[in-house]
Parts: structure tokens; sequence; C-alpha cells
């Protein structure tokens, strides 16, 4: 389909001026603006934003939606921070009532993968004052000692910034060393909202803003790659998406570090913003749409699924999003504590393959860095379901 073909298909219901020219732009591969994003926000039905959010995601991957084969290691779920929106972590005062995983635990984790085509280790959790920088160092070291081929995308700003802090490192000090002892990549977490007045109500004690950005930039100085993310539907205002998605889009323009953007939807069960109604389906969907096309510097879009579900993950995939995660397997608590759609969030390589096809989109798995493991359309599976040994 030609671009002067979309325009007319995708605006022929749509009166609104300000919506045909923001389509225009869009399809002739031009940026919009922060006041035309607010524009899609305030205007944009879930058709229309839906619509332009499938002709980039086309246009930038065909039908192809990415997925991984990973698993999480998550420490521990004490903390030194009280963020208002958290239903994961203890305070430190209260670790009894939490968890702390030894690093033999942990390497028990890692080697209960060993034979399996697993190929990225996810390591976030509390920020615990006695899992100090070295601790971790070394705990990247034995791992890589043990599987020098699996990724280790590890630690949030927040834990990061506690880290090097303690340690009397700058960003990059701190970055370098622990990416010499095996750190490949950084999550994206502790993002939330950028916007002060929001940090301060709902994470006020831990990094800011200028703070998480600084270190994503220290880890892309390095040639390490990383994600970011957006936990949205919580008090913000479109204002505040907008201005978080400014500031991530910026740094993408100066260092092209980033893999993927992945919004995090608000999950209310027990945190201290529990009055707060959690965002419909609607509004996720359209979040995900307007995301991809102001996000246009970013390669890859990402439904977490355990967090969202996996029918809503699978429908996300009309709406601008090309990557799923992964299998998972039932390694982390962060958002069935809080709630989510899957309290046991384990898929097999088969489910998450058939997943994607009843969407009617063609299975990519993919290593961290998105660099193409299989191809199920050209490689189907021999047996397409189920069977654990596909993890």
């Amino acid at each position: 389909m030609s671009d002067t073909a979309a325009v007319k298909l995708i605006t022929a219901h749509v009166q609104d001026k300000a919506l045909v020219a923001i389509a225009e732009k869009v399809l002739n591969n031009e940026r919009i603006t922060n006041a035309e994003c607010l524009t899609l926000f305030e205007k944009g039905s879930l058709g229309f934003v839906g619509s332009l959010a499938n002709y980039i995601r086309e246009r930038l991957h065909g039908d192809k939606t990415y997925f991984n084969r990973n698993f999480h290691i998550e420490p521990t779920n004490v903390c030194v921070f009280s963020c208002n929106f958290c239903s994961y972590s203890k305070l430190y005062a209260h670790k009894e009532e939490g968890w702390e995983l030894s690093t033999e635990q942990m390497l028990d984790i890692v080697k209960k993968y060993d034979g399996q085509p697993v190929t990225e280790v996810h390591i976030v959790g509390g920020v615990h004052p006695k899992m100090n920088l070295e601790y971790f160092a070394d705990l990247l070291r034995k791992i890589k000692a043990h599987r020098p081929d699996l990724h280790i995308k590890g630690f949030t700003a927040v834990e990061l910034d506690y880290m090097f802090r303690k340690a009397k490192m700058s960003n990059a000090e701190g970055m370098k060393y622990l990416h010499e002892a095996g750190l490949d990549s950084l999550p994206g977490g502790g993002a939330e909202i950028f916007a002060p007045e929001i940090r301060e109500k709902i994470c006020a004690d831990k990094v800011n803003a200028e703070g998480w950005l600084a270190i994503h930039e220290a880890a892309h100085n390095l040639g390490m790659h990383s994600n970011a993310t957006m936990l949205y539907g919580q008090i913000e205002k479109f204002e505040h998406r907008i201005d978080h998605m400014d500031r991530l889009r910026t740094l993408q323009d100066k260092t092209k570090g980033f893999n993927t953007f992945i919004p995090l939807k608000f999950r209310n069960m027990d945190n201290d913003m529990r009055d707060i109604k959690e965002s419909s389906l609607v509004e996720d969907m359209r979040l995900y749409a307007i995301a991809r096309i102001y996000m246009d510097n970013f390669p890859h879009l990402k439904a977490y699924w355990p967090m969202l579900g996996r029918q809503n993950a699978q429908l996300s995939l009309a709406f601008g999003v090309n990557d799923i995660d992964g299998t998972i397997d039932d390694t982390t608590k962060i958002y069935s504590m809080a709630g989510a759609e899957e309290q046991n969030p384990a898929m097999s390589t088969a489910e998450l393959v058939q997943l994607i096809e009843q969407a009617k989109r063609e299975p990519v798995e993919r290593d961290t860095l998105y660099k193409e493991i299989r191809n199920y359309k050209k490689e189907p599976l021999a047996d397409p379901m189920p069977a654990a040994s596909l993890n």
C-alpha cells in the first residue's frame, strides 16, 4: 500500500484536521511534536492511533514478533526504599518478611538451566544495603565462569545508583567495573515517571530522572545497550507521559543505546496506591499505540506479557507492539504480587509461538540484542504443543 493510500484509509472517517495532519507526518516518516502527541492522547480514537501504530510497526518489522528464552533471578525483595506503588518489596526494617538469596542459591538457579537453550538471565530486585557493588560483581563473575555464553541483563538504575554511591564511584566508573565483571546490558526498570512532581508522590526517596538517564547514558557510552520503561496509569497526566517519553527520545537521539521501550501498567493490589483505579484495556492499547508513534527512534516496542496477561499482550500486537518478552519460566514475582493477570508467569517456546501465530504474526526467537536465532515461520516446531523441554 502506498503512503497516499494509507493516509486515505486511516483518515477516511477522521474530521479533525489536526489528526489528519499528524497522520500525514507519520506516514511520511516525520517526527511528531510533543503538542501533537498530546493531541493524540486527547482526541485520537483507539482505531485511529492503532492504525497509525500498526503501519509503523509493519514498516519497521513486517509481521515479525520477537521473544527470547530467558529466566529471572530476584536476589531479594528487601529494600531501603518505600515506593508507594510497589507491592513487591519489604522495607529493610522488616526484612524478616522478605527473602534474601545467597550467591550460591542464585548460582543454583543458573545451573538449573544447564543444557537448555536459554540465552538471557534477567537480574533485578530490591535495594539491599548488604548486597553491594562487590557482592554483585562477584555474582556476575561466577555466572560468567559457569556459563560464558549467557547474556546477563541486570540491575535497574535505582539499584545501580545505590551501589555506585555506596562504593564512592561515579556512574562511569561503576558501570565499567560491572561491565568488566560480566554485566552485558541493563533492564529499563526504575524509570516510573520522570516528572519530579509525580516522582515526589510515588517514589520520592530513590534516584531522580536525571540520575536514571545518566546511568543509562554511562552504559551506552561503554557500548552496552539498555531498555527503557514507563509506569503509566497511576496519578500521572498525559503531559507527564509525554515529558517522560521526550526525555527518553532525546537520550536515544544522542546515544542510540536503547533497544526497546516497555510501557508498564500500574497494578494496585497490596500497595499504598490501592485506591487508584487501574487503566482500562482501551487506554492500555491507546498508550501502546501512541508510544509507538512518538518513540520514532526506538527500534522496538515491548508488551511485557506477565503484566498484561497473555490475551491482552496478544491484542497489543495490533497496536504497535513487536515484542512480548520471553519464556520467564515462573521466575518473577514483581507483577504477580501486584495483582497482574499472570499469577504464575511461564510460557514454553511452543506456547509463545502459538500465541503469536494466533494473532497472524510471525514468531521470531531473538537474543537480548535482537539478533534473530530462529524464525518459526520458516522453521516450524516439529512438535508444536506443549513440552517443558522447549522452555
